[in-house]
């Protein structure tokens, strides 16, 4: 090591759990997250890589030599530099708890709430409430639980059932105003607040074995953190210490290197970091790495020199001063957010307007693992045009301090510092050294104000800070000062000039509001084509800003003078303040036997809240083993000219480059017709086509090889809409339009293949629905009989149908240079290349015309649907064909005409999504159904109503309804809901409001239960009795967290008439259970189950660990084969009649929303839903999966927006996917949980055709989500209706605030729009 201004440390020490462990260098290059999965701690996931999904999520401790303590806090460990955290304690998942020495009552807590599905980020969350708890000194709010989780994504369980568990250890629990320990319960008894004892003043939900009502308020209680700045809790005597020999360590001067000649710094003093600028004036500065990262991994930015300035005291100063607040450049987020709260509690509050602006946008600014190490210098240096805090410190007046190489210091005003796209005033031998943010005056203002697609952990689409300083004279009060900046509209932070020179002098009122309208218009100009889009939406955004800062301004002046503003006007200027998340779960208990009927955990919860639950890509590599990237095409229509592959094979760790020519089978695959290419020959058709694979010793090495290869195209016509692929022309009929939307599964896709027996063999662990397609794509591909090839999966992390089979072709990748080199190969996706190349939800287009009557009955439909298939077929028959059954959705109509067609697109083959077309055919009838609603001037709910399928309706394709229940659940919820109150009281709160509105709306839904083709209705399943009277069961479907291994082991449980601990299920293999359909179409319980019961019923009388031995001695078999096939379905296409399925599941939801018109924002009030499932075989793990469908279901219709490079996006590349990331595409945060979150389940209805008189749960509470957005719509109307438009509009899914504000017609936005404008939509 080079020492550099400084003795240089001999070690590099780190603590992992406990656990001393010596750096060696070279190893500059690693993240936090690689090192730890490389020395084995997997339960730390990589979901993203990017910092956006909270998988990865760990603890860091450390002594603060300031604050003279230990501090605690999360981090990402995907974007850590695995240096920047020497000389700390690392605590993982593994060190919180485990199976071995028990589980911590932070994990026992989620895995008895139900709040692990998948578990893939599972142990993310629980070490996000883990670091919250240590670091507090006093119990934490329920508030300041659900912002720790801010960070952390979860596509499974909509949340819910985390907020539940986790709530428990809030300080507004009850056990918290007591000394009892909760321990000392007896089950169900509760703590009185008053005398400290059990009673039973509480009212309890009903429990027994008729019916469970459950609300938030968790039973288990847990005593509150016994503080220490050490030791932490006192949970468990188990709990990791502060490693004594940190407290006494030292910090010095780092100095070590990475791969590819990387050198990493650590200087301790100013002066040192100086000295490092000088000799390395490129050197990048990090301190939480949060934007040098992601430009290094993800941007494939290459830096030399990286210098962590995280412990140089000058850079971490935060001084509060009698002029304002110094803040050193290096002061971390959550640190500035600490200190700005404490000067709001203890200054005037005429002084901290600026500060409590800061507070608001540093709340949504990122996740709370972002904010623990990003810092205030970086995002300032960084210069990003969409940054939230650069706008607000121009606005606010800051001035920067910057210091050069030889100690001269310099200051600027903020407002100066940004020059142009990400360019500042900042030389090579400069460093940014602190920011003073002086005190706001009397009459001073200071606002922020943003705008993204989510609101937790997301960049602006448009963000702004604005201050005005107002003098009085007589009895104005007139602008002495102002300054209004904008991010997200220009290149760099944009101050409006103009407007600035406008407004001073002139007195605050509604004349300085329209004159500074017009100036705004002026100085923001966005071309039609300006990265980003939404060009129309970000201009009226500025405007709408600026309205309600002239509104708040104008409020805050209220409470010193007598002037007022119109009330109706106030919601403008209200914050939005999120209450506790109340959930509310009702359902009968039907007990069958042992187990069936019992709201039982999750089989895997344990193992998945410690981190201990394996996938895929926790399989350890052989020693020999390679790792695999693919090379992938960079056009979506192109001739391959030519391939050069000499620089890759140079490449460190190249061991070998795989195309075409070297498939030693097919190269052709595909689920259904053959009609891909695993690797591209001659033609490529879309961007990310897999042309070839690299292997190489490390995943990075691989995708770096990759990277190198040259590839010469010749460009073709590209077709990129479905108006492109088929024409589209004008006609008479009525036009709609679906967006898809990304599977977002936090497991990426990945698959481990090695050889057996010289290669005469191949095996493999695959994260797949579909085993089956696994095994015969790889066979084919290898040139090898099925019987040769295994496919084994254990668990996967979340699927949705997005590894049906679009996983297949990545294991046969694998494959080919597994085979031919005789070694082990990984192949595991990066987030952005799983999201490019596997394909989404089909986007569709339909056409309709309807028919009624004057009272609103349906006479007649002609409909036309198309959906986007990408470039091969794959599934997109199979949808197109279920969104036309489900085109009715409930509806009896008379006479009905439906065609459909499926079109080819140069983009990646989209493919199976949850509910498989169903969706997208249903929401098209609710579409008409609203729009006969508004011809009639009535309620869409009478519209529904009157035309409800019913007992014996005969459907467009023959099937008769038999034990249809959807009345009596309509009414039931129609009840539960008080509809008509619901409907009056939205009425008289848009009378009130201007600008918010609320909307409400109430959606039936009926899904048919069975695969559509016929063949695929077929289960087999094995079960073992053991000697001991244990029972192992394997059966051909797989565990992705809808918690099938746990309904099946019930069955077999009850089938036996033994405890559920007694069978066990361990993986899904080919070699078990051969020709296994994949686990899709909602319908794996009832195959499975069946088929696990018949093999159960064979092995009756064997049960009993006597009996048992016995069978055995008297060699009785105890091992049986099951089979169960789908009775009594099929559907003939040509005759179009039969009966494609076996049942259906109906459901309902009412949903209440509230928007923003100005803004677009909006969040859910009420949802609702109640659900048909005969009787449960676990109504706990049912009500799950309806809560996590519905919040799936919220994103598609609301918020996930996918943007390709097309005729709508030119800002784009042509056929390239920018939605790439959790940074840029949106799924459901926490924060977008409905407010009150009720589910219920039929009580009374057995299904005679499923199994246990069970029904099917995982795709149809998807639809039902559609009762947001057509809330969102009906709140809408309304403030549409203040400006006199009544007439229709379409609104299409996902309802983004985009979509939601542009709708809103008002004067700000009627400057840039006509009232029939429709933003733009990739499709």
């Amino acid at each position: 090591m080079e020492p550099i201004g400084g003795e240089s440390s001999k070690d590099a020490v780190l603590y992992v759990n406990g656990v001393r462990r010596v750096l060696p260098d070279g190893l500059a290059h690693l993240t936090l997250l690689e090192y730890l999965r490389d020395i084995g701690l997997t339960g730390t996931k990589l979901g993203c890589g990017e910092g956006g999904c909270g998988a990865c999520t760990v603890m860091v401790s450390h002594y603060n030599e300031v604050l003279k303590k230990c501090v605690h806090y999360a981090v990402n460990a995907c974007l850590a530099p695995l240096y920047s955290v020497e000389g700390m304690h690392i605590i993982t998942v593994e060190g919180v708890g485990n199976r071995k020495t028990g589980l911590h009552p932070v994990q026992e807590s989620l895995a008895r709430s139900h709040g692990s599905q998948c578990g893939f980020c599972t142990p993310g969350f629980i070490m996000s409430m883990y670091a919250l708890l240590r670091s507090s000194e006093l119990p934490p709010t329920e508030e300041q639980i659900e912002e720790c989780l801010a960070g952390n994504l979860c596509r499974c369980t909509g949340y819910r059932p985390i907020i539940d568990a986790f709530q428990v250890f809030a300080k507004t629990d009850d056990a918290f105003y007591t000394n009892t320990s909760s321990s000392d319960l007896q089950s169900g008894e509760f703590l009185c607040p008053s005398t400290g004892k059990p009673c039973s003043c509480k009212s309890k939900g009903l429990n027994g074995a008729e019916t469970c009502k459950k609300s938030t308020a968790n039973e288990n209680k847990y005593e509150p953190v016994s503080y220490s700045e050490v030791d932490g809790s006192t949970y468990t005597d188990k709990e990791l210490i502060f490693p004594p020999e940190l407290l006494l360590r030292k910090l010095t001067p780092l100095y070590l290197n990475g791969f590819g000649g990387l050198k990493w710094f650590r200087p301790l003093k100013i002066q040192h970091l100086l000295e490092l600028k000088a000799k390395f004036p490129d050197a990048k500065l990090v301190v939480g790495n949060t934007e040098v990262g992601i430009e290094m991994r993800l941007k494939r930015i290459q830096y030399k020199v990286l210098i962590s300035v995280a412990h140089v005291p000058e850079l971490n100063v935060l001084h509060v001063k009698d002029d304002g607040l110094e803040i050193g450049a290096a002061v971390r987020l959550s640190e500035l957010l600490q200190m700005f709260r404490k000067v709001v509690n203890e200054r005037a509050a005429h002084e901290t307007s600026s500060c409590k602006a800061f507070i608001e946008q540093i709340k949504w600014f990122a996740g709370t693992q972002i904010k623990n190490v990003a810092c205030v210098g970086g995002n300032i240096c960084t210069a990003s045009p969409i940054s939230d805090l650069n706008p607000l410190w121009m606005a606010a007046g800051a001035k920067f301090q910057i210091i050069d190489c030889k100690g001269n210091i310099r200051t600027i005003m903020a407002e100066n510092f940004f020059l142009g796209y990400r360019k500042v005033d900042l030389t090579s031998g400069e460093i940014l050294l602190s920011i003073f943010l002086p005190w706001t005056r009397p009459f001073e203002y200071v606002k922020e104000f943003k705008q993204a697609h989510r609101r937790d952990d997301d960049i602006a689409i448009v963000n702004a800070g604005m201050r005005v300083f107002l003098e009085e004279k007589g009895e104005d009060l007139v602008v002495s000062d102002s300054l209004i900046v904008y991010g997200g509209v220009a290149p760099l932070s944009l101050s409006a000039v103009k407007t600035k020179e406008f407004v001073i002098g002139k007195n605050w009122d509604q004349e300085l509001l329209q004159g500074a309208l017009k100036f705004l218009e002026i100085d923001i100009f966005l071309k039609e084509d300006a990265p980003g889009g939404m060009v129309e939406f970000r201009k009226s955004l500025t405007l709408s800003f600026f309205f309600k800062f002239f509104l708040w301004v104008s409020q805050q002046i209220c409470m010193k003078k007598s002037t007022a503003i119109p009330l109706s006007y106030l919601s403008a200027t209200q914050p939005f303040q999120r209450p506790s998340i109340m959930g509310n779960q009702d359902y009968e208990i039907r007990k069958h036997g042992t187990s069936v009927g019992s709201p039982e955990i999750h089989l895997s919860s344990r193992l998945q809240v410690t981190g201990e639950a394996e996938y895929a890509d926790d399989t350890p590599m052989p020693s020999n083993g390679l790792h695999a990237a693919l090379v992938l095409s960079r056009k979506p229509h192109a001739k391959i000219l030519s391939i050069d592959d000499s620089e890759a094979k140079s490449s460190p760790g190249f061991a070998g480059i795989f195309l075409a020519k070297d498939v030693p089978g097919d190269n052709h695959i595909g689920p259904i017709t053959h009609d891909e290419e695993l690797f591209a020959t001659q033609y490529v058709t879309c961007v990310g086509q897999v042309i070839g694979v690299v292997v190489a010793d490390t995943h990075e090495n691989a995708k770096l090889a990759a990277a190198k290869v040259v590839i010469e195209y010749e460009e073709l016509p590209a077709i990129l809409s479905i108006q492109e692929a088929v024409n589209v022309t004008r006609s008479s009929m009525e036009k709609f339009m679906w967006d898809g939307q990304e599977h977002f599964y936090l497991e990426p896709q990945s698959s481990l293949v090695w050889t057996m027996d010289s290669g005469s063999e191949v095996h493999m662990i695959s994260s797949t629905q579909a085993p089956q397609k696994h095994q015969k794509y790889v066979a084919e591909v290898l040139g090898l009989p099925m019987s040769k090839v295994v496919c084994k999966t254990k668990r996967i992390g979340g699927g949705f149908g997005g590894k049906e089979t679009r996983s297949a072709f990545i294991a046969a990748a694998a494959s080919v240079p597994s085979y031919l080199l005789n070694r082990s190969v990984k192949l595991t996706l990066d987030r952005d290349v799983d999201m490019m190349i596997t394909g989404q939800r089909h986007t569709f287009l339909g056409k309709y015309k309807v028919g009624f009557t004057k009272e609103g009955r349906l006479l007649a439909l002609d409909l036309e649907i198309y959906n986007n298939a990408g470039n091969s077929l794959d599934l997109s028959l199979s949808v197109l064909e279920r969104a036309m059954f489900h085109s009715d959705n409930v509806y009896e109509i008379p006479n009905i005409r439906i065609r459909g067609r499926v079109c080819f697109t140069n983009f990646p083959s989209h493919t199976a999504f949850r509910g498989f077309g169903g969706p997208q055919g249903m929401l098209i009838a609710e579409n008409w159904i609203q729009k006969i609603a508004v011809e009639l001037n009535k309620n869409p709910e009478e519209i529904r109503e009157i035309n409800f399928q019913g007992e014996g309706s005969i459907l467009h394709y023959s099937q008769q309804l038999q034990y249809c229940t959807l009345g009596q659940l309509w009414n039931e919820l129609k009840l539960s809901s008080d509809l008509l109150r619901a409907r009056e009281d939205a009425k008289q709160f848009n009378l009130q409001n201007r600008w918010k509105k609320r909307g409400v709306a109430m959606v039936p839904t009926k899904f048919g239960i069975s695969f559509t083709t016929k063949f695929m209705n077929q289960a087999g399943a094995l079960v073992h009795v053991y000697t001991d009277g244990t029972v192992l069961v394997t059966h051909g479907g797989v565990e992705m967290g809808q918690g099938l291994h746990t309904k099946v082991a019930q069955v077999a449980a009850s089938a036996f008439n033994i405890p559920l601990s007694s069978v066990f299920i361990s993986e899904t293999s080919t070699d078990k259970v051969p020709n296994t359909s994949p686990t899709a179409a909602s319908a794996s319980s009832d195959l499975y189950g069946a088929a696990v019961l018949d093999a159960c019923e064979q092995n009756k009388g064997t049960r009993m660990e006597p009996l048992a031995g016995a069978c055995y001695m008297q060699r009785i078999d105890l091992s049986a084969h099951g089979f169960y096939i789908t009775p009594d379905i099929g559907f003939d296409w040509k005759t179009c009649k039969g009966n494609p399925f076996n049942y259906y599941t109906y459901g309902a939801a009412f949903a209440e929303v509230e928007i923003d018109t100005l803004t677009g924002d909006f969040h859910t009030r009420t949802a609702n839903i109640i659900l048909d499932l005969g009787y449960s075989i676990n109504p706990a793990i049912d009500v799950g999966q309806i809560e996590g469908a519905f919040i799936q279901g919220l994103g598609w219709v609301a918020m996930e927006e996918l943007k390709w490079g097309d005729a709508a996006h030119k800002w784009i590349p042509p056929g390239c996917l920018y939605t790439s990331g959790p940074g840029s595409y949106k799924i459901p945060s926490m924060n977008d949980v409905p407010f009150k979150f009720s589910v219920s389940l039929l009580k009374g209805h057995p299904n005679v055709k499923a199994i246990h008189s069970s029904k099917a749960v995982g795709e149809p509470p998807f639809f039902l989500a559609s009762a947001v957005l057509f809330a969102i719509k009906d709140a809408i109307i309304a403030a549409r209706a203040e400006v006199g438009h009544h007439e229709w509009f379409p609104l299409s899914n996902p309802a983004t605030p985009e979509r939601i504000r542009m709708a809103c017609l008002d004067e700000f936005s009627s400057r840039f729009i006509d009232s029939d404008f429709h933003p733009k939509l990739s499709i």
